[in-house]
């Protein structure tokens, strides 16, 4: 059997707001469709392919952990050196329950399956760097594979930062600002066009549209499930912008146009119940809205505003969303502890949002995505230590207060 070809089969981009128009592939659109959007609501792109170009054995079980690859006939051109990323694994929870762990990717987290795309994208357009707006995980994936592809990287975070993070961004070279959240995306914007940087992140304040290129991406999470579950009955998706909950049911609708599969699972969107930008969206029949978002420790996917990509992969998909406390966050995060996996509390709401649901909905298997690791969380590393003992009594005591048994 021969290998499946390297070579990108991306033919163009194609617009979400009025499907029947079409752009060339480059340069990437990094602002929408300027066609369709509005001053009230912003539509993304997304890439096409030569669908009928893709080798019959693309899909065939191969041994070897494979990584993003693997699939580069269905991606954009991958010009960026990669780092490993993808072929996380799964693991079954209980009977019935998978948990697709995403913090096993380079920088522990889903988006360095994005940013393999997007920085190959400023490579392609020959860009001496990137820029990003990002609360954390986003930017410090944009940062590694910025420095693995000898780019400079300019990333604007929040100004409450985690520690961790913040040393994480340092680590790969990356120009650190902080700014307020209401200034992230002109400055963003003007960085790009007076610095020559390629924005690897949204620019559009009235609605999310992303990168082209970058939800393309998390296909690759639709094809590995698939590898190694076929198609489970839901797919319960941390939702900020809703860029992964896309990227993982475009990958199940690919696979379904191929022949490979004759359905897909429904997606369900776990949002802050601070929030819920695509929540109010689809109650108001909507493509995107914008909602007040109040105080929660799932920072990461604490979005003001939604994006009309997150519509159509729960109206596409049959699936629903689903609105999330902190309290029930936690206590999935304890689940996740407790089963080996340290979550970031955002990453945590995908199983949360499970934990809430009925099971008699789901006839099959159901997978959680936990999107990255529990050290990005603000208040990581903030506990109270433990005193120090140092006699036999002592330790004894904190062992049966513990709950362990002599």
């Amino acid at each position: 059997m021969t290998s499946p070809p390297t070579v990108s089969l991306a033919t163009a981009q194609r617009s979400l707001g009025d499907p029947g128009r079409r752009y060339p592939l480059w340069p990437p659109l990094t602002g929408g469709c300027p066609a369709t959007s509005t001053e009230e609501v912003s539509y993304p792109v997304e890439v096409e392919y030569a669908y009928d170009q893709v080798p019959a054995g693309l899909f065939e079980a191969r041994p070897g952990r494979g990584g993003l690859d693997r699939w580069a006939p269905l991606l954009p051109p991958l010009a960026a050196p990669g780092l490993g990323e993808g072929g996380t694994p799964l693991v079954e929870l209980e009977p019935g329950v998978f948990v697709k762990d995403e913090s096993r990717n380079p920088t522990w987290s889903h988006k360095d399956r994005l940013n393999r795309c997007t920085v190959g994208a400023a490579l392609g357009c020959g860009a001496p760097g990137v820029v990003v707006a990002s609360s954390g995980n986003h930017g410090a994936s944009a940062a590694a594979f910025a420095a693995r592809a000898g780019l400079r990287c300019v990333v604007l975070t929040g100004t409450a930062l985690p520690p961790a993070v913040d040393a994480f961004l340092h680590a790969y070279g990356a120009v650190v600002l902080p700014v307020p959240v209401e200034a992230r995306w002109p400055l963003t914007r003007r960085i790009a066009d007076r610095f020559g940087l390629h924005p690897v992140s949204n620019l559009t304040p009235q609605a999310h549209t992303g990168h082209a290129f970058g939800a393309e991406g998390y296909k690759t999470v639709a094809y590995e499930l698939h590898a190694e579950l076929g198609v489970p009955a839901a797919v319960f998706v941390p939702t900020g912008y809703g860029e992964l909950l896309f990227g993982i049911h475009k990958g199940f609708a690919e696979l379904r146009r191929l022949g490979v599969t004759e359905r897909v699972p429904r997606l369900i969107a776990c949002e802050p119940a601070t929030g819920g930008p695509l929540t109010a969206a689809l109650r108001q029949g909507l493509p995107a809205t914008w909602v007040e978002v109040g105080p929660t420790e799932a920072y990461g996917i604490n979005c003001p505003v939604g994006g009309y990509r997150g519509v159509v992969a729960v109206r596409e998909s049959g699936g629903r969303s689903v609105l999330v406390t902190d309290e029930q966050a936690r206590a999935a995060q304890a689940e996740l502890g407790r089963a080996g996996l340290w979550a970031e509390l955002s990453a945590a709401v995908g199983l949360a949002g499970l934990r809430a649901a009925p099971r008699e909905e789901f006839d099959g298997p159901v997978v959680c995505v936990s999107t990255s690791a529990g050290f990005k969380d603000q208040g990581a590393g903030r506990g109270p230590r433990e005193a120090p003992v140092a006699e036999w009594e002592a330790a004894r005591a904190r062992l049966l207060a513990a709950g362990l048994r002599e």
